[in-house]
């Protein structure tokens, strides 16, 4: 190769490192992220200018100066690429020029004197080639997007920065105008909240009195519920004590009958078996009573639902039978088998299924009170899985609810009942309950003169 040709290829390398130089310097911003690096990109030129001046002075033709000259440009925009590769479109620009580069680097190094490959080495370089061009071609597009992506990023962030300020701006005007208007204000503020404390007290004292409310059916449904298993207690602990009779003279006799002796001690052990288990039944009525007397923690913790709805449906149940011993009704329960437990707050879970089941036992004793010729009193309640969730169905075959009356039936201090009889707080309680503090709902379904269901999802895992 002649000189003017070594020239030409090392001018041509010039130019091409010159325009990626420049080219890359404005793709990445690199005057504000990596202003020295930058700086040295502008300077691509002086490597070609020595390798001019030295083409000149020794006369050298030798074809691997200027691509030995690119190659050392491509390292370079390596060494940039990866002092900037915490930008997304930098990491894909390294991984694209990297290839090719090792490829010129693999080329430089088979190269003969003359610039030409082996032909041992043609087809393989051939297709290396191709392969690399169409990867640092696609991966330039896949960079592009990204920036582009990027900038519309950082657009919307500059949009959201400039409505913040303008909010801020528009705080500060309105906190100064507030200031402004706090002395005129002053007095009418101290009336307000002295009316708001009393609001509360009032508020306060109302739940506490629907909380009694319902710790009052509470107690009078334990009061004839607890007298089933103390009624068991007492009768097995009697023949037991007559067993035990039997068992001393049947030992102080001169022939004793083994066997009489062995059913007895038998029996005996049958019975004791049956005052634990009742006994047990009595201490789970007392304890569920306190857990809902007192006031609530509001620690969760993994609570049998289908233990918690069959133990206030009876209790609600045998609450009102305290009121109106004439009243019978039917009691169904349809509980999933394998419920998972659910983490709640169990006495909050209680006063609301109480709150519900006593609600039902009403209604369905008012119509019973009107006399319909085969109507017959049925409370419900029923669990299911339903993916992340579990529900409790609450049934009666009362009155029903007019749909007027729906809209506002967990509303503060709403009653259909008549005065003296509710609060009103008892479904909004329960709503609150439900929603607030176990993140799940309540519903109500009703026909009037048919039914009404309410329906209670709760999520199994509570969320925090």
């Amino acid at each position: 190769m002649n000189q003017s040709a070594v020239y030409g290829e090392l001018l041509f390398s010039a130019l091409i490192a010159a325009g990626i130089g420049r080219g890359l310097s404005k793709f990445l911003d690199l005057p504000r992220r990596l202003p020295r690096w930058n700086r040295l990109l502008s300077y691509l030129w002086v490597p070609a200018a020595v390798l001019f001046l030295a083409i000149a002075i020794f006369k050298l033709r030798s074809p691997l100066i200027g691509e030995g000259y690119f190659l050392l440009v491509l390292v370079l925009l390596l060494a940039v690429l990866l002092a900037v590769r915490y930008h997304r479109p930098a990491r894909t620009l390294l991984f694209a020029m990297a290839p090719f580069v090792l490829y010129k680097a693999l080329e430089l190094l088979l190269e003969e004197p003359d610039g030409k490959l082996p032909k041992a080495y043609d087809a393989f370089m051939d297709t290396t080639r191709y392969f690399v061009l169409i990867w640092l071609i696609t991966f330039v597009f896949i960079a592009r997007s990204q920036k582009k992506t990027l900038e519309k990023e950082r657009l919307v962030r500059e949009e959201e920065e400039k409505a913040k300020r303008l909010i801020e701006i528009q705080n500060v005007e309105l906190e100064r105008l507030v200031v402004e208007r706090t002395a005129a204000l002053t007095t009418q503020a101290e009336e307000l909240r002295g009316a708001l404390t009393e609001l509360r007290t009032t508020q306060a004292q109302l739940v506490q009195s629907e909380k009694m409310a319902s710790l009052g059916e509470l107690t009078a449904g334990i009061a004839h519920e607890i007298q089933n298993p103390l009624n068991f207690v007492n009768n097995f602990a009697d023949v037991s004590v007559e067993m035990l009779s039997e068992l001393r003279e049947e030992q102080a006799r001169p022939e004793r009958d083994l066997a009489l002796e062995a059913e007895l001690l038998s029996d005996i052990s049958q019975n004791l078996q049956k005052i634990h288990h009742h006994g047990q039944r009595a201490a789970s009525i007392v304890k569920g009573m306190l857990e809902h007397s007192r006031a609530s923690t509001g620690e969760r913790q993994p609570i049998d639902l289908n233990h918690l709805a069959d133990e206030y449906l009876r209790l609600a149940y045998q609450g009102l039978r305290a009121k109106d011993k004439s009243f019978n009704a039917t009691l169904v329960t349809d509980f999933a088998a394998n419920l998972p437990q659910v983490e709640a707050i169990g006495p909050d879970l209680g006063r609301v299924l109480l709150n519900l089941f006593s609600n039902g036992f009403y209604a369905v004793r008012q119509r019973q009170l009107r006399g319909e010729a085969g109507y017959a009193p049925t409370v419900s309640v029923s669990t299911a899985r339903q993916g992340d969730e579990v529900e409790i169905r609450v049934r009666d075959n009362g009155m029903g609810i007019p749909e007027a009356v729906r809209q506002k039936i967990f509303q503060p201090f709403f009653t259909t009942k008549p005065s003296g009889e509710g609060t009103g707080l008892g479904l909004s309680l329960s709503y609150d309950i439900v929603t607030k503090g176990h993140s799940g709902s309540i519903t109500v379904n009703s026909q009037e003169g048919k039914y009404t269901e309410f329906l209670i999802s709760l999520p199994i895992h509570q969320a925090g």
